[in-house]
């Protein structure tokens, strides 16, 4: 048995600098800019719902999701039954793509209430 829910939506910015592509989002959203580095900013959004993150990238700007779980092993496997297919295993996220051709993520636990909160899918 394992958890799992929508954790982020992530907007990729093919950029040299994040600041501008943080600041439009955050206008646009309605979200204040939150804590930022180099290569990331969180956008505060609700606290019960999924976290927004504006993160720089090399590849062409685009928005996937990040699902997290308490166990990554377990829910790939969920996930390429459902026919998803892995692209790459990171250190501490496993891209994947849905059949549609869409990216996303499949990430440890990210916002804090994971454990305890009531809207986390329980699989067998």
């Amino acid at each position: 048995m394992h958890k799992s829910r929508l954790a982020c939506f992530v907007i990729d910015c093919q950029v040299d600098d994040i600041e501008p592509g943080t600041n439009f989002w955050a206008g646009a959203l309605g979200y204040p800019a939150g804590d930022a580095d180099e290569k990331y900013a969180v956008l505060d959004a609700t606290p019960t719902g999924p976290k927004m993150l504006v993160q720089k990238v090399e590849h062409p700007s685009r928005i996937h999701l990040d699902i997290e779980t308490d166990n990554k092993e377990a829910e790939v496997q969920r996930l390429e039954k459902l026919g998803a297919k892995v692209v790459k295993v990171m250190e501490r996220w496993v891209v994947m793509e849905a059949p549609t051709g869409h990216r996303f993520c499949v990430v440890n636990p990210q916002r804090p209430d994971f454990h305890t909160a009531s809207d986390v899918n329980v699989w067998d």
